[in-house]
């Protein structure tokens, strides 16, 4: 359930900009396929810090529209919205409409505007490291890392900035979001056979591994069950 009231408070969101029925048919697909995606988890690592559940939902409405424009992007980079109409025509304007929809209900969450600052800087350094990951034809370990964790690791950092905003573990919400977002990433190439992690070698393989072991280690410290539920699925697909 709480996963759900979160995608209906992006979908009244969305409903509130009034647009075209088209162009919302459209906004709506890209939401959809991007659920549940970081849903219950948005919700559950917020409300476990005590969050109040108004400003907990907008928080994680808005960070959820940001995931499903970074979705949509990497979509249309790899070939692979089939979700849209005419993606490489109507895909930048839905992803432009996702971002700014983000922005929109982040706005009504009681978020400093240097908080709100940050959360965008740390958008555009995700988003240019994915300019990275698409040029890049030979992966090796160090290669591996920036991305990562300019990409998923900077997503996570974010994501967890923007919730704990007010809360006693603001304080610990970069490194936290950071090491979550490496080892997820780490755990879903290797799950998914993505080339980035199985064409390395075996020792650069390792090496990515024992990294992301390292910060499932960074996450457990904080003790909190949420994230504890998220890394039980991570560690199921990292090597002993």
């Amino acid at each position: 359930m709480s996963a759900g009231a979160v995608f209906q408070e992006a979908l009244r969101a969305l409903r509130r900009q009034g647009l075209p029925e088209e162009a919302e048919r459209q906004v709506l697909a890209a939401m959809e396929a991007g659920r549940p995606g970081p849903l219950a988890l948005l919700y559950a690592v917020g409300a476990e810090v005590g969050l109040g559940r108004e400003v907990l939902l907008r928080r994680a409405a808005g960070l959820f529209l940001c995931s499903c424009a970074a979705n949509l992007a990497d979509d249309l980079a790899d070939g692979e919205c089939s979700y849209l109409e005419e993606p490489q025509r109507v895909g930048p304007g839905v992803q432009f409409a996702l971002q700014s929809l983000c922005f929109t209900t982040l706005a009504r969450s009681e978020l400093p505007a240097p908080v709100l600052a940050e959360a965008a800087g740390d958008m555009v350094t995700a988003a240019g490291l994915q300019v990275l990951e698409v040029r890049t034809a030979a992966w090796t370990a160090p290669r591996f890392q920036q991305v990562a964790e300019g990409i998923a690791g900077q997503q996570w950092a974010l994501y967890l900035r923007v919730l704990w905003e007010g809360t006693a573990r603001a304080g610990r919400a970069v490194e936290v979001g950071r090491s979550l977002g490496v080892a997820a990433h780490v755990a879903e190439d290797i799950r998914s056979g993505d080339a980035r992690f199985h064409g390395m070698s075996e020792e650069e393989r390792r090496e990515v591994v024992a990294w992301a072991r390292e910060a499932v280690d960074t996450v457990r410290r904080e003790g909190l069950a949420s994230l504890e539920a998220a890394l039980r699925t991570v560690e199921a697909f990292l090597p002993s």
